[in-house]
């Protein structure tokens, strides 16, 4: 854990070769650092070094109430100084893509290169909600019109992540669709993901909470903006980040080399683990 310049504390695992390249990873969310940790063994062959950070309010991270979107760059900087780390690359899954695009944009002058894998995009883009499956579609409109009650629902999910995790789990998965079924019923995905999701509610359910309000607001920046090189992944079946989120980043990035993955799901980061490594550092 890191004391911040304004007394919160960040929490971050470490991961692969201690003295390797440096690549920060920025997790999906509800989750923590933990989600990241399947990486290590691929990240050790390749001598990478995984620096993985809580966002605020999430795992060890305390809570910074009214935070944005482009305040995380100013703490992957303090963290970075701490580590003695001058340049490094990024990488954000799921609803870390806006963090790593945040970070492409506030540091150019410090980011090697940046990753986004089936990556949210801001919510102002042309109908990009349109595309969310039902589930996400009701969360979306329920944390726009009833922020209030969203913070309540997560507090349950706090009791919930600790009475009951495994539940808490299955429910997750069963409300995936049927392309992310097998990933999700490995054994190292399901540990991974299960202590992320407890992780995620460590500190109550108001962190998790932030993470969703946020994803509901424009960013204050513009993707056209980020002038760094981006690699973008998006699986075309993926039914709970829509592909059009992804062709629409990939269009709006003026340095962005996309693929999209014919029928790869939201999960798929966790079949192209080594992949992703090898680009984010080549």
């Amino acid at each position: 854990m890191l004391r911040l310049s304004d007394g919160r504390m960040l929490g971050y695992a470490e991961y692969g070769a201690a003295q390797g390249t440096p690549l920060f990873v920025f997790h999906g969310s509800p989750g923590a650092r933990m989600q990241v940790r399947l990486a290590h063994a691929p990240a050790a062959e390749r001598g990478i070094r995984i620096i993985a950070p809580d966002r605020p309010g999430l795992g060890l991270s305390t809570r910074r109430p009214g935070r944005a979107i482009a305040d995380w760059p100013d703490d992957v900087c303090e963290l970075a100084d701490a580590l003695g780390i001058a340049r490094f690359a990024v990488i954000g899954i799921s609803r870390g893509g806006p963090y790593a695009a945040a970070c492409a944009w506030r540091l150019p002058e410090r980011i090697t290169r940046a990753g986004i894998v089936s990556g949210v995009a801001p919510p102002d883009g042309p109908h990009l909600a349109n595309g969310l499956r039902r589930p996400g579609r009701f969360v979306f409109n329920l944390v726009l019109a009833n922020p209030w009650l969203m913070c309540c629902v997560m507090a349950a999910g706090r009791q919930a992540s600790r009475r009951f995790p495994e539940l808490l789990f299955e429910r997750v998965r069963t409300l995936a669709p049927a392309v992310d079924q097998p990933v999700l019923h490995r054994p190292d995905v399901v540990a991974s993901l299960s202590a992320s999701l407890r992780e995620a509610f460590r500190a109550g359910g108001q962190g998790v909470a932030d993470e969703l309000l946020l994803l509901t607001r424009p960013w204050p920046f513009r993707p056209e903006e980020i002038r760094i090189p981006v690699r973008l992944w998006h699986g075309d079946a993926d039914g709970v980040v829509p592909v059009a989120m992804g062709r629409y980043l990939a269009t709006a990035i003026p340095n962005c080399r996309a693929e999209f993955i014919p029928g790869g799901g939201h999960y798929l980061v966790f079949d192209r683990i080594g992949p992703f490594l090898d680009a984010m550092v080549e």
